[in-house]
């Protein structure tokens, strides 16, 4: 390769043997001259989206369905930048490694009050776990080669700051061998693996002396799937899944009990209550009310990051290393069980949680029952599926009713907890894996915060995919449901219909303005017929299904508290007798349609 004529030209040329290849952004003159430099290249690829933020998400998710090793998206200075903000957030609360190119005003402009001038030093100070501005051409080799080693060592953001005019001066790719230069490397660091011997013995003796073992696996299990799953059936333990380690174990084992926390299973909450032994691997999930109770039981954490263990439950081992290496070199030094009486409990406690969620999917509702809608897509997603998840009710139902097999992934903003994220996922995985269909699943609110601009991205790039199928599930129920929920639950409050409801749009119908394909969803019989149609697409597909919002979103364990909260709401709820009446059907009644081993009402 010649030697780049400019810094924009050498910031892509050291991007690139960082393996950054792919970059989400929208143009400004801020940071035009990368624009203007990605053109010659044949290893720089372009997604234009609508927005910042969605690059940012875009970035991020990039990682998380294994496109790129580092995320990076590259947007102007000012409002670009800003924009960008919360789609760097989700990924440093994720722990996933992004570099964000953010373009300035120009040096010779700065501190003049300028059009668009914003201090991104002191923005982006709390995101960044690395932050430069580049102001001399000399910088840029070891200020990418440090952002890059940064965000992939740290698993978080690194911001590169680029002054307009200093993105066109001519490029120094070999910096003087002298006093105040450095010469970096673009290799990246070897990666952790198992830790020592003595911690591993220490956390085999806790593990060994348990009876009732219980396993919390997140995002970080992920890639461990094989080693997991050997060391639950060593220790006959039950294995709970955080949001972000949903599909590390197949969702149909026995033995998974499935989601913890407020969205989790029933399952999951007597797994945890009942255990005297816990093993943590990969997670930090905040809900510490939903594990074992102070003091119950011994506990051993996993985690590539030894700041994080200890912080969620007292444990008395911890072992900073790779998920998959440490469970191996574990393994060998555990016992084998003899007595399968715990896991024949856990197997219980699973098989009635998903008997009572079928009664609960199919129970009769005032419109279509989203847990139904959810729960068939089931059956029909390819065995090589992408998921992406927006936040809200769709969260609920994805960590409930889709089954993930081997081979499927499923991802979210996890951490953040962010609306909006669903569509920049759904298009990243895409870009990651252009030959695998992918899934969005959305609410109604985040469609009209973001949704119906990206589907824009979708009719742009949509016929360079290998394959087709992005099908997009819209859960339209008028209503900003999953906070009406917490306002009834936690505050004892009716929703404000001023703040609460949402207008409708015919997303359907947008999407064939589009030129894509499109359903609207209002019979229950055809719940099946539309996602055959969806996947069977020769393009993008929405299916805008119309779905109740009185549906109730019930914890796992519901506190007194959280019910007299809830009663008391429905004192001035205008919504109050289709909730009650579709509150019945879904807790009340699934419940004995399921103790009683009835079938499912179709």
């Amino acid at each position: 390769m010649s030697a780049p004529k400019n810094v924009a030209a050498h910031v892509l040329d050291r991007l690139a043997a960082w393996g950054v290849h792919r970059f989400y952004g929208y143009p400004g003159d801020g940071v035009g001259g990368i624009f203007t430099a990605m053109p010659e290249r044949h290893d720089a690829e372009f997604v234009q989206v609508r927005h910042e933020e969605t690059a940012a998400f875009a970035a991020c998710a990039d990682v998380k369905y294994g496109g790129s090793p580092i995320g990076c998206c590259a947007v102007t200075g000012g409002p670009g930048a800003i924009h960008a903000l919360n789609g760097l957030y989700d990924a440093k609360l994720d722990h996933q490694p992004v570099v964000a190119l953010l373009g300035n005003t120009a040096q010779t402009a700065q501190g003049g009050g300028y059009y668009q001038e914003v201090d991104l030093v002191a923005l982006f100070s709390d995101v960044a776990g690395y932050l430069a501005e580049v102001k001399d051409p000399s910088q840029v080799r070891h200020v990418v080669d440090r952002a890059c080693r940064s965000a992939l060592a740290d698993r978080t953001v690194s911001v590169i700051i680029l002054p307009s005019d200093v993105l066109e001066q001519d490029a120094v790719v070999d910096p003087p061998d002298a006093h105040g230069y450095y010469h970096t490397s673009a290799v990246p660091s070897s990666m952790i693996g198992a830790p020592p011997e003595p911690a591993l013995d220490a956390a085999a003796e806790v593990l060994n002396a348990g009876e009732k073992v219980a396993i919390l696996a997140g995002a970080g299990a992920l890639g461990a799937t094989t080693e997991l799953t050997e060391i639950a059936n060593a220790l006959g333990a039950g294995v709970a899944t955080a949001l972000l380690g949903k599909g590390v174990v197949d969702d149909r084992s026995p033995w998974n009990t499935g989601a913890i926390g407020l969205l989790g299973t029933t399952a999951s909450w007597h797994l945890m209550r009942e255990c005297d032994t816990l093993l943590i691997v990969g997670s930090t999930m905040p809900y510490t009310e939903y594990l074992p109770a102070p003091g119950q039981a011994r506990a051993v954490q996993i985690d590539v990051d030894g700041s994080r263990c200890g912080i969620r439950y007292e444990t008395e081992v911890n072992l900073t290393g790779d998920a998959a290496a440490t469970l191996s070199a574990l393994l060998p030094r555990l016992r084998a069980r003899t007595d399968t009486s715990w896991r024949a409990h856990v197997e219980r406690w699973t098989r009635s949680w998903h008997d009572y969620s079928r009664q609960r999917a199919h129970a009769h509702t005032t419109s279509l029952n989203p847990e139904l809608v959810v729960r068939e897509l089931s059956d029909r997603l390819p065995g090589d599926a992408l998921i992406a998840v927006d936040c809200g009710t769709a969260t609920s139902w994805y960590a409930r009713d889709l089954t993930l097999r081997p081979g499927q992934r499923g991802s979210l903003s996890g951490t953040l907890l962010s609306m909006g994220g669903a569509m920049p996922y759904a298009i990243a995985a895409k870009n990651a894996h252009p030959d695998r269909p992918v899934v969005a699943l959305v609410g109604d609110g985040a469609m009209q915060m973001n949704g119906v601009n990206e589907l824009i991205t979708v009719q742009r790039y949509w016929q360079q995919w290998a394959d087709p199928r992005f099908v997009v599930l819209v859960l339209t129920n008028d209503d900003l449901s999953f906070v009406s929920w917490e306002t009834r639950g936690m505050l004892g409050e009716a929703p404000d219909p001023q703040s609460q409801s949402l207008p409708d749009v015919p997303y359907a119908d947008w999407a064939a303005l589009l030129g894509l394909g499109g359903a609207t969803l209002t019979d229950r019989a055809a719940i099946g017929e539309t996602w055959d149609r969806a996947f069977a697409a020769d393009r993008p597909f929405v299916v805008d299904a119309k779905v109740d919002k009185d549906i109730p979103l019930v914890p796992p364990h519901v506190t007194l508290q959280q019910a007299l909260n809830t009663a008391r709401s429905q004192l001035h709820d205008t919504d109050a007798l289709s909730i009650i009446a579709n509150g019945v059907r879904e807790t009340v009644g699934a419940k004995a349609r399921s103790v009683l081993g009835l079938r499912p009402r179709e």
